[in-house]
């Protein structure tokens, strides 16, 4: 008789990892937030500011009273006559014909008149200390608010600095657990993440380049020593060939990924480039294909010195021509390489003769594998990697490259970088 197995006890759920930045506070209340310390700013500011206006009203008034304690008529006594003399009052000078309500009129009308002008000059001097009271205050208010948002200018200087691509910078913000404090810890948080990415990519890319580009070299060389046999069968001959242009495609195929792996990064070592040079160096390279192909290369080019990698923008140049020359027209084809400077920043132009390009290709001939009316089979005339390198490289050196048809067929590539 076969006894049924205990039941395995229940496991205790794991424990949740502990962070001390989601830490709750034993009084949420009293945490110093952004908003309770503006809203403590701006509240002090406030009380300050009432409490000065009051006193320099206050004082205006103690000194208008104490002005106004003084009677704007004086009675003088002549023999056995009462005469009543007053500066501010004419009225009351000559009140010897006058009757005692006319007379007591007169002397109403004099304190009125002492009244209003100590009120006009109270609201005056109230004006002229609000209106300087007002320029205190904003003064005061814009360098607290520069401090208080300090933080948010440190956050955006460490994005642009990580825009380029300095991905080991942090924030570390220092001071009370508030948003701003949350957001630069999140943002930290994120680069790292962002930086062990990075480099493990850039760890692929290295091995990737050592394990793939080995095992093709080993078959080029064996093609080639198998070739290389006069007493080969001719058929034998003819498949080593096949296999060698084959292999030589796979060798292309990985460079190119290789070097758009490479080239997605921003440059961060530059020295300075004259695309004048670069474009010379391509159009050398490139000429004896076009002579093969019947293509005509007309290059101009004026001096235009960037900052950046040479090899990186010779590259650009050379997948440009190499494209110009390959997608060309049987017969009378062309190629124009001009370099210049226009607007402060260096333009490198590829134009060339070839078949007419809908202008909805266009944007779909900088994707990797992408070729016009193919995609990823159809063309021996490369992998469709070259125009996603040029695009790659000029981004990496914060310029960038544009396409446009040109009337009759073919295409005018325009490369802009900053100087």
């Amino acid at each position: 008789m076969a006894v049924a197995a205990a039941p395995a006890p229940p496991q205790a759920p794991p424990k949740p990892t502990w962070d001390p930045r989601r830490a709750q506070t034993p009084f949420p209340w009293l945490r110093p937030t952004i908003r309770i310390r503006l809203t403590l700013l701006y509240g002090g500011m406030f009380l300050i500011a009432g409490i000065l206006l009051l006193s320099i009203i206050y004082l205006l008034a103690a000194q208008a009273i104490s002005t106004g304690n003084q009677p704007p008529f004086k009675i003088v006594s002549a023999s056995n006559e009462i005469k009543v003399a007053s500066a501010d009052c004419p009225a009351v000078n000559n009140a010897t014909g006058l009757t005692l309500t006319q007379f007591n009129s007169a002397i109403s009308d004099c304190i009125d008149h002492s009244r209003q002008a100590a009120l006009d000059d109270l609201l005056s001097r109230s004006l002229l200390a609000l209106l300087g009271l007002a320029v205190i205050a904003f003064a005061f208010g814009y360098a607290m608010a520069g401090r208080v948002l300090s933080p948010l200018g440190r956050i955006t200087r460490t994005a642009r600095a990580v825009a380029g691509s300095d991905l080991s910078r942090r924030i570390e913000l220092d001071g009370p657990d508030d948003e701003f404090k949350e957001l630069a810890d999140t943002f930290d948080d994120m680069l790292e993440r962002l930086q062990r990415a990075f480099t493990a990519q850039q760890r692929f890319v290295g091995n990737a380049s050592h394990e793939l580009r080995t095992p093709l070299a080993i078959n080029r060389t064996l093609l080639e020593v198998h070739l290389s046999d006069p007493h080969a069968p001719v058929e034998l001959q003819q498949l080593g060939k096949t296999l060698l242009a084959t292999n030589e495609r796979s060798e292309q195929l990985v460079e190119g990924l290789l070097l758009l792996a490479r080239s997605d990064n921003q440059i961060v070592e530059r020295k300075p480039v004259d695309l004048a040079e670069v474009a010379e160096q391509a159009v050398d390279q490139v000429r004896a294909e076009a002579e093969a192909k019947g293509v005509v290369i007309r290059s101009e080019q004026k001096p235009a010195v960037v900052q950046g990698n040479g090899v990186l923008l010779e590259r650009i140049a050379l997948n440009l021509v190499q494209n110009a020359v390959r997608y060309n027209v049987p017969e009378d084809g062309w190629v124009e390489v001009t370099t210049e400077i226009q607007h402060g920043h260096a333009v490198l132009v590829v134009s060339n003769t070839g078949p007419v390009v809908p202008a909805y290709e266009v944007d779909n001939l900088f994707e990797p594998f992408r070729r016009l009316r193919t995609e990823r089979t159809g063309s021996d005339k490369g992998v469709g990697l070259g125009l996603s390198i040029a695009r790659s490289v000029a981004r990496a050196h914060g310029g960038h490259i544009a396409a446009q048809p040109r009337e009759g067929g073919g295409l005018v590539m325009r490369v802009t970088l900053p100087v």
